[in-house]
């Protein structure tokens, strides 16, 4: 696929213009959106990507096109799962409603940041030796496993919200007890203190991070073009805080989305192992699973996961889906 330097320059503009855009918005009104503007701008977002996967369609081909919307696909679907872990986030640390929003918007810049950092270390990686497709598949198949193993076991809330180096921030940094409006850093007699949304900054920063970890290696194994890879994640986070108050109550009858990503990441795992012992001819031809095969698979597991989740939480109150997560 080739990329021209100006597509890339108008893409990344474009971009930062809408993030530029939301920030200026929602700097000046934080606000908790209405259902409308919710889902205006989710169904914008969502019908902006598919425009944008069938202009890759048109322009690089049917191929680079299916590797789009399958990166895409296994992007939003770990940014639904993302969602989730900041729910608990902003439960635990008992965010006003007025202000989630804000905190939501900070998260996603630092999504983005951190994953356009992991882009281009993964693709520098990737460049330089195939066998580092090995430890991208056995990362992703140990993701895979936690994922199982903690839906099962249930104890990632406190995960969540209390990782090192939060713990860290806490007992190092003076705090204010009550919130400053969006602000992080106040004076108060001269002295510097952080707000407590700074803390949740910090908690939402590290949580970015650690799916960050996942989300790149497994993009990588559906496509190896960094411009799919950058604009499939950028999409996936778009809309994201929207979605949040949008579908934020139903995303706790998704009970079996963990089984659903540790699939995609186990399969696409198997993948790049997979191709890896290709390229060194310790397998055959065989081994080299195609992207409609992947996108099958995604496709599949996305619907079985959502159909079997709503059927079995349909009587469910909210207390008992509480308690499945």
């Amino acid at each position: 696929m080739n990329v021209h330097l100006y597509t890339w320059l108008i893409t990344v503009g474009i971009m930062t213009a809408v993030l530029l855009f939301d920030v200026l918005v929602l700097g000046r009104r934080p606000h908790e959106p209405s259902m409308k503007e919710c889902g205006i701008f989710v169904g914008m977002y969502v019908a902006l990507a598919i425009l944008f996967g069938m202009g890759v369609t048109h322009f690089s081909g049917l191929q680079y096109g299916k590797e789009f919307f399958a990166g895409w696909l296994t992007e939003y679907s770990l940014s639904l799962d993302n969602l989730f872990i900041f729910i608990i986030i902003m439960s635990k640390m008992k965010v006003p409603r007025h202000l989630q929003q804000y905190a939501l918007l900070v998260g996603i810049i630092l999504a983005l940041i951190f994953r356009g950092i992991f882009i281009a270390l993964g693709k520098t990686l990737i460049e330089a030796a195939a066998w580092v497709f090995f430890i991208f598949g056995a990362y992703l198949l140990y993701t895979a496993f936690d994922l199982v193993k903690d839906f099962f076991q249930k104890d990632h809330d406190d995960e969540a919200t209390e990782n090192m180096l939060l713990r860290w921030v806490k007992r190092t940094l003076p705090f204010t007890e009550d919130w400053k409006g969006t602000k992080s850093v106040v004076k108060i007699d001269g002295k510097k203190f952080f707000t407590p949304m700074f803390l949740v900054i910090v908690a939402l920063g590290s949580t970015d991070i650690l799916f960050a970890l996942d989300s790149i290696p497994a993009i990588y194994g559906l496509t190896n073009e960094a411009y799919l890879v950058f604009t499939a994640n950028v999409f996936a986070l778009m809309g994201l805080r929207q979605l949040y108050f949008l579908i934020g109550g139903m995303l706790n009858k998704l009970i079996y989305l963990p089984i659903g990503l540790s699939v995609i990441l186990g399969f696409i795992g198997v993948k790049l192992v997979l191709h890896a012992a290709h390229h060194y001819h310790l397998v055959g031809d065989w081994a080299e699973l195609g992207i409609e095969l992947s996108l099958g698979v995604i496709v599949a597991t996305l619907v079985i996961t959502t159909v079997a989740s709503l059927w079995k939480t349909r009587h469910m109150t909210d207390e008992e889906l509480e308690a499945q997560h």
